[in-house]
């Protein structure tokens, strides 16, 4: 939205927003430089959350601060078992807060995704480990939530209120997440119990989990089964951790263990959609640990390159230095745009209203992989410093690579992802407009999900409606490589063979997904009054972006000639603007030199 098109209430507006909101988005020093949408926990007020969320929150970070930098990294290094930060949150009732929905626990009670991301973001910043903890509790609980099994849901309130941790056994080794080939079998026994027999592996949590919701079938009908075990149980053997790391990833065997019916969550049909309910709660958690590791990673970086002379100069004084930093900062807002986007599809979802299974993949498979970009940017600038061990950012090159591979890999999603194309550019229908979803309720609807049938009749709202509210040179670009986009599937569809094709159809697959990240990244950029500058910088890389899987795209041996003609035609240059990228520099890239450093 051009400056010029803002209304004449943007002052009014401003004056009644939150100050941690506001601020975020408007002048906030006389100076003109403009306070970065990316966290810096010491100095965010979370006034956009209610008293008791606020609390925790900031309670949360004092735990990180209190114990200290070096504190963090010799945990990690040692692999020790994060028993300090599960005796805080049992505690603080952390977990239970924010996990237990409204009517199993008390007050404060509620599963409320837009607190709950705000949580992820500031966990990720710390250090994967304990944010794996919080992320594999949710996967646990999915399954217990969506039932209608009334007392093992109150059975998991009260695991919560004692400070709790749960655990999601999918996996297996042989298998992977192949669900449809578990080997995880429970027999039903003469008098109407079960035993259960089988291994799962790869699960978080594994070894202290009250509640283990394990996903097998039921001997003689191959029916799928979702039921619940303790991992204090005799029968439950657990065999090891797979990972080396602090986390406990486990593989564990249940030997004839002991299912009750009680201990049941759902069986058929209502299993399988429970799994794939589940993981569509859970995966969107991952690019918010992805933003986190690389708001704390960035704060590292520009503080040693600032600080850093080379060759008579520092090191924020060479051009390209300033490119990387330029370049990282705009994919790491982008980041966090969309995936703020993104919480008010999840929450504003319905039977009728099913736009956030497209999104919800994106933030796990698309906000990840720019993380990796935005670390890879960043390790270009400090080098050799990124190895060192009392850095941050020595944990964030290995642990950004993790979140891409989680909860399916970004092929897995991305075959979801390209379910939605055809509705979504050529049949698009009318919702009524999704504001920002922050009010301080349950998310009933993310566990009475429904069938997860029908992923192709899913329909969106028009996108060409927000790319036509701005009227900025990269984002003209960008919208002609859409139209071309648009053209080929039009006039140069994939063949039959190149369907079956899954190279080709994972570029085709990217250059969808940067028009949706572009659109929920406009519409939230409308929403919070992000000025043109940042926006015409991220639509700066999006353009080169959309250029490159085009390029790669008409360079497949298999590719037509109508389809290399038109990606070619898609390959476009941004709008050269030496002035903005000057102003990127001085106002967001730059000012945020030593704004934070974690306590040592």
């Amino acid at each position: 939205m051009k400056k010029a098109e803002q209304p004449k209430e943007h002052n009014a507006i401003k004056a009644d927003l939150a100050p941690s909101f506001a601020d975020s988005v408007f002048d906030s020093r006389e100076n003109g430089e403009r306070r970065s949408v990316i966290l810096n926990p010491k100095l965010e007020s979370y006034d956009h959350l209610d008293l008791r969320s606020r609390d925790l929150i900031k309670k949360t970070i004092a735990f990180f601060e209190s114990r200290g930098k070096a504190r963090l990294k010799a945990d990690d290094h040692e692999r020790t078992w994060y028993a300090d930060f599960l005796e805080f949150e049992k505690r603080e009732q952390l977990f239970a807060t924010f996990l237990t929905p409204q009517g199993y626990g008390g007050e404060g009670c509620r599963w409320d995704t837009y607190r709950n991301c705000a949580l992820n973001e500031v966990l990720g910043f710390y250090g994967l480990a304990h944010w794996y903890t919080w992320q594999v509790s949710i996967l646990g609980l999915g399954p217990i939530w969506i039932s209608s099994n009334e007392a093992m849901k109150q059975g998991a309130a009260q695991q919560l209120s004692e400070g709790g941790i749960f655990a999601f056994g999918l996996s297996e080794k042989e298998h992977g997440a192949d669900i449809y080939s578990t080997d995880m079998c429970l027999t039903r026994q003469e008098d109407g119990s079960y035993l259960a027999n089988g291994s799962k592996y790869y699960i978080g949590n594994g070894n202290k989990a009250g509640s283990v919701s394990t996903f097998g079938k039921l001997s003689g009908t191959d029916e799928y089964v979702f039921f619940v075990v303790d991992s204090r149980h005799p029968n439950y053997e657990l065999v090891q951790n797979v990972v080396n790391s602090q986390n406990y990833v486990a593989e564990y065997r249940l030997n004839d263990y002991p299912v009750t019916s009680s201990e049941i969550l759902a069986t058929g049909r209502d299993a399988w959609d429970m799994a794939l309910n589940t993981v569509n709660v859970g995966k969107f958690n991952l690019g918010w640990a992805s933003i986190g590791i690389c708001s704390h990673a960035y704060y590292e970086a520009i503080n040693h390159a600032s600080a850093r002379r080379l060759f008579d100069h520092y090191v924020t004084d060479f051009v390209h230095i300033k490119q990387l930093f330029i370049d990282s900062y705009a994919r790491l807002s982008a980041m966090k745009l969309f995936a703020q986007r993104g919480v008010d599809y999840m929450r504003c979802a319905s039977r009728d209203d099913r736009r956030y299974l497209l999104y919800t993949p994106m933030v796990k498979m698309k906000v990840t992989t720019q993380g990796e970009e935005v670390i890879n940017e960043l390790w270009d600038v400090i080098a050799a410093k990124g190895f060192e061990k009392n850095m941050y950012f020595e944990m964030a090159v290995r642990d950004i690579r993790a979140l891409p591979k989680l909860e399916g890999t970004v092929h897995v999603n991305m075959a979801l992802i390209l379910k939605f194309m055809a509705n979504y550019f050529f049949n698009p229908a009318e919702y009524p407009e999704t504001p920002t979803m922050d009010e301080p309720v349950n998310d009933d609807f993310l566990f009475n999900q429904g069938a997860t049938k029908g992923l192709g009749k899913t329909r969106f709202h028009d996108y060409r409606k927000v790319y036509r509210g701005f009227d900025l040179p990269n984002v003209n670009i960008f919208k002609k490589q859409i139209r071309l986009l648009k053209v080929l599937l039009m006039l140069a569809k994939p063949t039959e063979e190149q369907s079956k094709d899954f190279d080709f159809l994972l570029l085709l697959g990217e250059l969808f997904t940067l028009v949706v990240y572009g659109q929920l990244i406009l519409e939230n950029a409308k929403m919070k009054w992000v000025e043109d500058d940042l926006v015409e910088q991220i639509f700066d890389f999006m353009v080169r972006d959309f250029s490159k899987f085009a390029l790669q795209l008409s360079q497949k041996g298999s590719a037509t000639f109508a389809q290399q003609v038109i990606c070619k035609r898609m390959i476009k240059r941004p709008a050269v603007d030496e002035a903005r990228n000057t102003r990127i520099w001085e106002n967001y890239v730059y000012s945020m030199k030593d704004q934070y450093e974690m306590n040592p």
